[in-house]
């Protein structure tokens, strides 16, 4: 298990204990974290599942595939730290992992 926080635009953070091999956006919609909502089930073809992992965190998780590099061309609020949560597998070496959601999620 690895904490997780969230930490919605409105400043609002939220803690919850994600299990390994689960993806960042299962974590959040299991635990009912506004601003995640992961509406295409995880399959990378939405972009309901956006957030932002500093770039130093995002070392350490899978590199950015074609199908994601794809999403995130067509969402507003892209940054350099943009990924798709769904994307993002949970590994016990991202406890006490912070992401931030963007405010057009809200």
């Amino acid at each position: 298990m690895a904490a997780i926080t969230y930490i919605e635009y409105n400043g609002e953070a939220h803690t919850v204990e994600v299990e390994e091999g689960m993806s960042l956006m299962e974590g959040a919609t299991l635990n009912m974290i506004p601003g995640i909502e992961g509406m295409c089930g995880g399959i990378c073809s939405c972009a309901t599942c956006h957030c932002f992992i500093q770039l130093e965190d995002q070392a350490a998780m899978p590199a950015i595939a074609e199908g994601e590099e794809a999403m995130l061309e067509g969402v507003s609020e892209r940054r350099a730290e943009s990924r798709l949560s769904c994307q993002v597998p949970v590994t016990e070496a991202m406890d006490g992992l912070r992401i931030r959601l963007p405010e057009h999620q809200e």
